[in-house]
C-alpha cells in the first residue's frame, strides 16, 4: 500500500520545500499543482533520486483537474512508490480530494497519511 500525503497552502515554493525535505527519504512520487517556483528543488531531487515528479496546471485538482490528477495518480501507482505527495494550493477542496482518494479504485492502494500545511 502506498502512503499518500496531502501538501497544501502557502506559496508554491513553500510546498516544494516541504516536499523536498521529506521526499528524499523513500521511493516517492510527487504530483504538484502549478509551475516550478524557479529553485528547481523538486526537479533536482527527481534527477538525483527515485522521485517521480508530475506537475499539473494550476487550478482545482478535484474539480476541473480531476481527470488529469487521476491519470497521473494511476500511472504513478503502477510504479509502486512507497509514498506519494499531492501538492495543492487551495485547502478549501481538501474534503473533496480526500473523498476521491478513498473511492473503491484507490481504497486498497492508498493509505491517507498525515497532511502538511504550509500556510504557517
Amino acid at each position: 500500500m502506498t502512503l499518500m500525503t496531502l501538501v497544501y497552502g502557502g506559496t508554491p515554493g513553500d510546498r516544494e520545500k516541504a516536499i523536498a525535505s521529506v521526499a528524499s527519504q523513500t521511493s516517492a512520487g510527487v504530483i504538484i499543482e502549478g509551475l516550478p517556483d524557479g529553485t528547481g528543488l523538486l526537479e533536482d531531487l527527481a534527477a538525483a533520486s527515485q522521485l517521480q515528479l508530475q506537475r499539473i496546471a494550476p487550478g482545482c485538482p478535484c474539480c476541473h483537474g480531476n481527470l488529469t490528477v487521476r491519470v497521473m495518480l494511476n500511472r504513478m501507482l503502477r510504479q509502486a512508490p512507497q509514498q506519494i505527495y499531492l501538492g495543492i494550493a487551495d485547502a478549501s477542496h481538501l474534503p473533496a480530494i480526500r473523498a476521491f482518494l478513498q473511492e473503491d479504485q484507490y481504497r486498497e492502494k492508498l493509505l491517507l497519511g498525515a497532511e502538511i500545511d504550509c500556510s504557517h
